[in-house]
């Protein structure tokens, strides 16, 4: 029985991290949806996560990933953004919450219904923000 609760966590926990896969096994609603909305794509690398498929590329010297549905639906789109481009009660917060902490990345999150989020990783963790700079929650 414990064999089989160990192989019931593994399964879970492989499945919550992207995995990389070739072009040729991504559908090709999925490509043409990418080519459609980011046709300067350069450098186009996929990944499945939770069902859907994320492309990471370029676009104008930009990092930039998109993830899409099955049938090849737009869901939302992560751009590499600078720290100063954090909102202002963004950076209080991490400032009060985190301090002395280093930002390693961060970045703006455009969703399929408008909403923007910005994301912030500090200490190995993703703190996600709504788009005034509110914090919204943080993710590992």
């Amino acid at each position: 029985m414990k064999i089989y609760v160990l192989l019931g966590c593994m399964m879970i926990g492989t499945s919550a991290f992207a995995q990389k896969i070739s072009e040729d096994k991504v559908p090709s609603p999925v490509k043409a949806a990418l080519a459609k909305k980011f046709p300067a794509a350069t450098g186009i690398k996929w990944e499945m996560e939770k069902g859907n498929y994320e492309a990471g590329f370029k676009v104008n010297n930009q990092h930039t990933s998109a993830v899409f549905d099955m049938k090849g639906g737009w869901m939302e789109t992560e751009t590499a953004a600078p720290v100063a481009a954090l909102p202002k009660d963004a950076t209080a917060y991490i400032a009060s919450h985190y301090k002395g902490a280093k930002v390693k990345e961060t970045a703006k999150i455009v969703k399929s219904n408008g909403v923007v989020n910005y994301e912030a990783e500090i200490n190995g963790k993703d703190v996600i923000f709504d788009d005034k700079g509110n914090f919204l929650r943080e993710e590992k």
